[in-house]
């Protein structure tokens, strides 16, 4: 099938585009409890938030695992895997327009659709897979001479060599991710994450250390054994996806599998944004990670730690904002703006809750947190007072990260980049900049800036939410 193949009403379902409530058809969820729409809601969330968590846990097992080397280790694998993830999520979020249009077309039972927009997924993955590679090996390159701690820059631009091989995997792990969640068969993910962190632990465990005979890699060691669960994912998922089909005796074989440019055009169009905001968004802490390298090995190590914990945290609330973008994008495709709002909403409060508790915890044990990673008591010191930063814009880095996802649900992914790049560039980077090469403040004034942004993008996306989920006639153009 064709795109042009298409009904009308599935196009502008595509696009992000909810019909009238005046000339749609009774919609499902409008006559279930609000109950009923949680337990939905959960269903699907719970699998994808503990996805995110398996997911996140690969580079805290990494930490953890290099933190018997020293501080100037811990600093170099995280710096190292915080560039990979800046380039990383780039192409992981040009496969996020899955999200909307998979859920879209699931939800108006539109299942060959799905099939199709799955093999332009994986053809996006391998055609940006590449190219991406080589980007993340130049950069390595350049870590050497960026100023960095002479104790660091050695370390993390071999890890960053190493681990950018495992780009192309990721990228097919990604497309294989948000079809299988949008169609509501997320067991495969979970699985392929838990059981790829025991591999990469395992391959941490004889690389970095040496065992079986092998040389004592260090944090290279780390960076290949991260390579190799990658790959083991790709292959995890895709083992998945067909397991889904022979399971349901679908037509996934049976439907086209020519790759059309409108059909890519349209994928890149609603990828685009959401994969330039989050490169805005993990790149500025990636950029920061680089000027707390500029620091003393025990602040750089302060600082990846601390970010380890609080990233590892926020897996909840974006699980739940992947959720949220698959509710709602059903919802779109079944013509229901009443439900879409509703599951908007619900999952907005949900992170809420989560994230309040969050914060709170980050002030109340914050050393044991820190001591976790490391007994160098200046490194906890440090990383204690980083986390009491954290503590503050933990609430509305929740909120930010599901407005994004249910905005993501109708279509809209310009917005959430434009503040974003507001937000975090042009506000809180700037500004945590001056806090600790300036004023003198250090890492915690660093930590400062980057709070002061996530507080304003929140704000302002939970506005736009607010705003388009107002009227009854719920309407979102992808790109307004």
């Amino acid at each position: 099938m064709s795109l042009a193949e298409g009904s009308q009403q599935g196009e502008q379902a595509a696009a992000g585009l909810l019909i009238s409530p005046d000339t749609q058809a009774p919609a499902p969820s409008t006559r279930a409890s609000k109950w009923a729409e949680l337990r939905d809601l959960l269903k699907l969330a719970i699998p994808v938030v503990l996805a995110e968590i398996g997911w996140m846990s690969m580079g805290i097992v990494d930490t953890l695992m290099v933190g018997p080397l020293g501080p100037q280790a811990i600093g170099a694998a995280g710096l190292g895997s915080g560039v990979f993830s800046a380039v990383g999520f780039f192409g992981l979020g040009m496969l996020l327009g899955l999200d909307t249009l998979v859920s879209q077309a699931f939800g108006a039972r539109r299942v060959d659709e799905c099939h199709r927009w799955l093999f332009h997924g994986l053809a996006l993955a391998i055609l940006i897979g590449f190219p991406l590679t080589i980007v993340t090996w130049l950069i390595s390159r350049t870590l050497a001479v960026a100023g960095l701690h002479p104790d660091i820059a050695p370390l993390a631009s071999s890890f960053l060599a190493l681990v950018s091989v495992s780009m192309p995997p990721l990228l097919i792990y990604g497309a294989c991710r948000r079809y299988l969640q949008a169609i509501g068969f997320v067991a495969p993910v979970t699985f392929a994450l838990v059981s790829a962190n025991l591999v990469n632990a395992f391959g941490n465990w004889v690389l970095i250390y040496g065992h079986f005979g092998l040389p004592a890699m260090g944090t290279d060691g780390a960076a290949l054994a991260t390579v190799v669960s990658r790959v083991y994912m790709a292959c995890a998922v895709l083992a998945g996806v067909a397991w889904y089909d022979y399971r349901h005796r679908g037509t996934l074989w049976h439907v086209s599998r020519r790759i059309e440019l409108a059909w890519l055009r349209r994928l890149i169009a609603l990828g685009g944004p959401a994969a330039t905001q989050l490169l805005l968004e993990v790149g500025v802490f990636a950029s920061a990670t680089l000027l707390a390298g500029k620091l003393t090995p025990m602040a750089s190590a302060a600082h990846q730690i601390s970010l380890n914990i609080i990233s590892f945290l926020f897996m909840v609330p974006l699980g739940l904002a992947s959720a949220g973008a698959v509710m709602v994008g059903r919802a779109t495709g079944r013509h229901d703006p009443h439900g879409a709002r509703r599951a908007g909403w619900m999952t907005l409060g949900l992170s809420a809750a989560f994230m309040t508790i969050v914060g709170l915890g980050l002030i109340l044990i914050p050393a044991w947190l820190i001591g976790l990673f490391t007994t160098d008591t200046r490194t906890i010191a440090i990383g204690v007072s980083l986390l009491m930063v954290a503590s503050v814009f933990q609430l509305f880095d929740g909120l930010q990260v599901v407005g994004t996802g249910v905005l993501r649900g109708i279509g809209d992914t310009r917005t959430p980049m434009i503040f974003n790049l507001i937000g975090h560039w042009m506000i809180g980077l700037p500004v945590g900049w001056w806090l600790c090469f300036r004023a003198g403040w250090g890492v915690v004034g660093l930590w400062i800036g980057l709070s002061l942004g996530l507080i304003l993008v929140g704000i302002v996306l939970v506005g736009v939410w607010a705003r388009r989920s107002r009227s009854a006639d719920v309407r979102a153009h992808a790109g307004a």
